[in-house]
This record gives C-alpha cells, sequence and structure tokens, in this order.
C-alpha cells in the first residue's frame, strides 16, 4: 500500500509527538512544519524511523513557502494553539482565526483528502472569552473555505507530556494552599492524548468527514475533583480555598506579567462555562473511538515524579517489600 502523506502544524507538542509515532507505524510519511528547527527538530526526528519523517523550517505566516508543501500532501493537520497572547503576532485572531483560514484555503485549491483542525470544546457558550470567539471564528471560516474539513473539540487533554497535570502537580508540590475559582464546580471531560490521537488515526484512516466531533474522556470530573485527585496520587495535603471573583481577577491580571502566566483573566473567563460533551455533536464515542484511559490510571504512572522519594516513594517501598515477603 502507497504511504500517504500528512503535513502537520503543531508537531512539537505533546499531541503532535504521540500523533507523528502513531501515523508513521501506520505507514503515514509525516511532514511536519517548525518555527524553529534548531530548537524542535531533535525531538521531533526521534518520533519516527528515518524516511517516515521530514522537518521543514517555516514561519506559520509565510504563504509562499507553506503553499509548496501543500502540493506533495494528502492529508492536513493543524494542531497550532496558544492558550494565552503573547507579543510578536502571536494573538488569538492570528493563531486561531487567520493561519486556520489559510490552511483551510490551500486545502480546498490544491484538493486534499482531509483537513483536520483541532479546536476547544465549550467555545460556543463561552462568547465573553477571546479565546473562545477566536476558535469559532476559526472554525466558521474552515467550513466556508472548506466543507469536507473535520473539526475536533477536545476537553482538557493531559499526559505525562502535558502542560496541565505537569504544572498542577509541581504547583501543589510547592504552595501550602490552592486556589479554587468558581469554588471549583467547572465540570470537565479529561482526554488522554492516545485517545485522541488514536481518534484522529481513525479519521483519516477511515475517510471520516463528521464536521464537528466532541472528543471527551470516560468520565466527568469538577475542578476540586481534579485537584484532589492529584493530591491524593502526589500523597500531599493542601487547603483548597475558594478564591472571591474580584481576587482572582486582581491576581489573573497580575500573573499576565509573567512569560509564561499561571492564569490569565481570559482563562479565568473559561472557566465558568463547563468543559463537556453538549449533546449538539457527535463525539468521539459516537464515530466508533470511545476513550479508553482514565484519569488516575493514567496520572498514576508518571505522579511519582512529584512524590516524596520520587520513584523511591512510600507507595512503590511498600509494594516491592510485599513482593519480597511473599518470595520468601
Amino acid at each position: 500500500m502507497k504511504a500517504k502523506n500528512c503535513l502537520i502544524f503543531g508537531g512539537s507538542g505533546q499531541i503532535g509527538r504521540n500523533l507523528i509515532r502513531k501515523l508513521t507505524k501506520n505507514n503515514y510519511k509525516v511532514t511536519v512544519v517548525t518555527r524553529n528547527i534548531h530548537q524542535k527538530s531533535y525531538i521531533i526526528k526521534t518520533q519516527a524511523n528515518a524516511g517516515y519523517i521530514d522537518i521543514v523550517e517555516a514561519n506559520i505566516f509565510e504563504e509562499k513557502k507553506i503553499r509548496e508543501l501543500f502540493k506533495k500532501t494528502d492529508i492536513c493537520i493543524n494542531l497550532v494553539g496558544i492558550l494565552f497572547e503573547k507579543k510578536r503576532g502571536n494573538t488569538f485572531k492570528n493563531i486561531h482565526t487567520v493561519f486556520p483560514s489559510i490552511l483551510s484555503k490551500f486545502s480546498k485549491e490544491y484538493n486534499l483528502k482531509h483537513f483536520i483542525h483541532l479546536s476547544a470544546l465549550g467555545i460556543n457558550e463561552a462568547k465573553d472569552s477571546k479565546y473562545a470567539k477566536s476558535k469559532l471564528e476559526g472554525e466558521q471560516n474552515i467550513f466556508k473555505n472548506f466543507p469536507l474539513a473535520t473539526i475536533l473539540r477536545p476537553s482538557i487533554v493531559f499526559s505525562q507530556d502535558d502542560q496541565l497535570t505537569t504544572n498542577f502537580m509541581t504547583l501543589l508540590n510547592r504552595l501550602p494552599f490552592f486556589p479554587l475559582y468558581y469554588k471549583g464546580n467547572t465540570k470537565f471531560a479529561p482526554i488522554h492524548c492516545s485517545d485522541l490521537t488514536d481518534t484522529i488515526h481513525h479519521i483519516i484512516s477511515n475517510n471520516i468527514y463528521s464536521k464537528i466531533i466532541e472528543c471527551v474522556g470516560p468520565e466527568v470530573i469538577t475542578f476540586r475533583e481534579l485537584i484532589e485527585r492529584l493530591l491524593n496520587l502526589i500523597g500531599k495535603k493542601r487547603i483548597l480555598v475558594p478564591f472571591p471573583l474580584p481576587l482572582a481577577e486582581i491576581s489573573a491580571s497580575l500573573f499576565e506579567i509573567m512569560p509564561n502566566p499561571i492564569i490569565t483573566r481570559d482563562q479565568l473567563r473559561l472557566l465558568k462555562y463547563d468543559n463537556i460533551f453538549s449533546g449538539k455533536y457527535k463525539t468521539n464515542a459516537d464515530i466508533g473511538m470511545p476513550s479508553k484511559r482514565y484519569f488516575n490510571q493514567e496520572v498514576k504512572k508518571y505522579c511519582y515524579m512529584w512524590r516524596d522519594g520520587g520513584q523511591f516513594s512510600t507507595e512503590k517501598y511498600i509494594m516491592n517489600n510485599d513482593l519480597g515477603n511473599k518470595g520468601n
């Protein structure tokens, strides 16, 4: 079988790396576009065997250079996204609205078999968020330009390479208390990175065109429950403090000064809305790819890095002693 060519934008992140491994193992040839080949290529090139991966350095708005890549591909996958705005053009509008519009135009112009775009869950409701508004406008532009596109809306994505559970466990290790916004009642349906990439592979290998697909994990948990589970997994006890909204907004505005803010005012607005399946669109389960990986079971595999003693934490030590005693 002739290998299909996939063009991936955003291939150096947790989702991109996982997807590259999955696609190349299944006889897809992948071209990954990165803005800094010297900084990112050492990570990307280790994700697949030689001959199955090509790395191209390009600014995502270099239309002439990107256009050339579309002449040699069958499928385009856009995983590019930002959680907060930076200077030098990294705005929500540029990244979430303008850039996907360019890719969808090229996909139509060069008659690609598929264009898959990663969006976000809950953006219909969060109309007061710049992040959500830019994502929604990006989706609308995509369907205007390439009606056969498939847009995935995942809930929060977690894995050992994420910026969610790993950052939270670091903070829970260092802080004596942890803030709960909106009393910690916001609901999520966390999906493991592998379940999400399994869904993407299933879509392109089975030629599924389902417009919008909501990608959710096998369980719904609140923000408070998420933090409590992480605390239990790393063996810590912390005071969980509900933050009044005015105080939360002040702290978020101060965090925005940091290069990588813990939370921004726009993210605070997003937390008002549940991040679970809406019932308005198909889910990954509806297309035959239900999520199999549960939050606790997966985080337990790498949480020892935040436990006292690391790999030799009390939990593992007791387990090993029990095994040793049985052997005697």
